[in-house]
């Protein structure tokens, strides 16, 4: 794949894109196969080009920012947070009133500015938690239905991690700093603290200028949780490349943190995978769910002619009204929140999701997406939890909660200025 200092050189010496046509900047890596078939059929049905680029895992942002302003700038990209609006909003289109948004069957995922313009559109439903493959409980005298809190868990983590030289197995496999996974810790791991916040607070009417950290202690339980109990330690996790998927794929491991996303890939070892909720000490727990969500949502290149906008919603209203097109984005995704999607979901950890729910237990939202400047943030959060991976004393957890709850503020007041 095209490095990213030389994305902008690359597409400067390519094809500038032609009026009428499709260039989607694409932000998930896992269905890029997939959607250059789907690129390939709409060519040859409708006769206009599509072409998918997508950048390397965690490179998405400085691709796109170095795209928009290039002789071929995509014509339809990601906006996933209210952040991106804050930044990128200007170069996109108002979708209010438009066939595509006209499709829409759940509105929560869609994106407003300021004034109210429909800028972005959800496309799918996602949700993440904690991996188990169930047939590594049964040796240490457990099943799935004993973990149901951060007590539960915690004994089955600790007792696998312990015993890992005869069963064969670690308890969790390594997710390790790379910009590749990076993230699970700084957005993901850190939606514990987020989400029970806003749980806390009735709710975020917008994003909150400052955090209280009240649930600081049940992130760094589960954190430490995480560190601590796989075949890597947690310095080399701070600086090493590991493929915790992988791993867990080939048995090494008897839990790892994914997401829905990942679903097709497991379940082609470990057929009878789920998904359990990220358990980590707060009060009434045992009727949490898992955090299900989105920060997947398309936008389309206002600064384009009309005629190329209007062949950009053109394609993204076939792809989720076409029973075909449509269905296979839902089997990779997840459902799709458009009125005519065919939705053949076959992702077990989404059924895992609506599972809870009906069993009442609440969902967990995606609060990191407030993350303000999440760049400089994360970046900061993640330096102090390698530090803290290094010595696991009270006075370095200082310093990530100081990365987490008072850089919440400068980062806040800095975009805000």
């Amino acid at each position: 794949m095209i490095a990213v200092s030389l994305v902008a050189c690359d597409v400067s010496d390519s094809s500038v894109q032609k009026e009428g046509s499709v260039y989607w900047l694409n932000f998930k890596p896992e269905i890029d196969g997939l959607l250059q078939e789907l690129a390939a059929r709409y060519k040859e049905e409708k006769g206009v080009d599509v072409k998918v680029y997508t950048p390397d895992s965690g490179k998405y942002q400085s691709t796109l920012l170095e795209q928009l302003d290039s002789l071929d700038p995509p014509t339809m990209f990601n906006l996933g947070t209210p952040n991106d609006i804050k930044i990128l909003g200007s170069y996109a289109a108002d979708l209010t009133d438009t066939a595509i948004a006209d499709q829409v069957s759940v509105t929560d995922y869609n994106l407003v500015d300021e004034s109210g313009k429909l800028l972005a559109l959800g496309y799918c439903s996602e949700c993440f938690g904690i991996v188990v493959n169930p047939d590594f409980l049964p040796l240490v005298g457990l099943t799935i239905d004993d973990i149901k809190d951060y007590e539960s868990l915690k004994y089955a983590v600790e007792i696998i991690h312990n015993n890992e030289f005869w069963l064969g197995y670690d308890a969790f496999a390594p997710v390790d700093f790379s910009d590749e996974s990076s993230w699970k810790y700084t957005a993901h791991l850190a939606n514990v603290e987020y989400a029970y916040e806003y749980r806390a607070s009735k709710g975020w009417p917008e994003c909150p200028a400052s955090l209280t950290g009240e649930y600081m202690d049940n992130f760094r339980n589960l954190y430490d949780l995480v560190v601590n109990n796989c075949a890597v330690s947690p310095e080399e996790l701070a600086k090493g490349s590991y493929n915790g998927l992988q791993d867990f794929k080939d048995g090494k491991a008897a839990f790892y943190l994914a997401g829905s996303w990942d679903y097709a890939e497991i379940v082609k070892e470990i057929p009878n995978a789920v998904m359990i909720p990220y358990y980590c000490g707060v009060k009434g727990e045992a009727k949490a769910g898992l955090c299900s969500g989105t920060e997947n949502r398309w936008a389309v290149n206002g600064k384009l002619s009309e005629k190329t906008q209007k062949a950009t919603r053109g394609f993204m209203v076939w792809l989720v009204s076409d029973p075909d097109a449509s269905s296979a984005l839902s089997k990779a995704l997840g459902p799709l929140p458009y009125k005519k999607a065919t939705n053949d979901v076959e992702n077990g950890f989404i059924n895992d999701a609506a599972k809870y729910r009906e069993d009442g237990c609440y969902n967990l939202p995606w609060q990191f997406c407030y993350q303000p400047d999440s760049g400089t943030y994360r970046a900061g959060l993640l330096n102090a939890l390698k530090d803290y991976n290094s010595d696991q004393s009270d006075d370095t957890w200082q310093n990530v909660r100081k990365a987490m709850i008072d850089n919440w503020m400068t980062c806040y007041i800095a975009e805000n200025e």
